[in-house]
């Protein structure tokens, strides 16, 4: 989903919740505190929450199963001409390096392998609660809103 999208649906989410509370355009209340009055978070952590968490779920399946072989398939053939479009691999993949080094590696071998890799998010989701971890650390970090 790309940022133009989130920014529409966060936008659409805050004028309800805004009708919601019967809270008028002349009153000053951020947006934040809007959330928090809703018990609520912003669209684009609960887009990652919701996703990573399916991925797991999905990395924890057997490997002839069709949804998990999905994650990894790599299409053949030429592609177009021109910049390539910002797939949704792409985009998981660039959250994966931007997770960085909280993957939690338990030995000294794996602290000193740099990147992560589909093989080590296999790894970890196979833990549920370590899992969760990864999924909450990656979605506390972009949960101040849409910039």
């Amino acid at each position: 989903m790309t940022k133009v999208t989130q920014q529409k649906i966060q936008t659409f989410i805050n004028t309800c919740l805004r009708r919601i509370f019967k809270i008028r355009w002349t009153y000053k209340i951020c947006n934040e505190e809007l959330w928090q009055r809703a018990g609520q978070e912003p669209v684009n952590s609960q887009i990652l929450r919701r996703k990573w968490g399916w991925i797991g779920h999905t990395l924890r399946k057997p490997t002839s199963s069709i949804t998990r072989q999905t994650l990894t398939w790599n299409p053949q053939g030429k592609r177009k001409r021109g910049r390539p479009r910002n797939s949704w691999r792409r985009d998981t993949e660039a959250e994966l390096k931007r997770q960085g080094n909280s993957w939690r590696r338990d030995t000294e071998a794996e602290l000193k392998r740099q990147g992560n890799s589909w093989a080590e998010a296999e790894r970890t989701a196979q833990n549920r609660v370590r899992w969760r971890n990864v999924v909450n650390g990656l979605c506390s970090a972009g949960s101040k809103g849409p910039k």
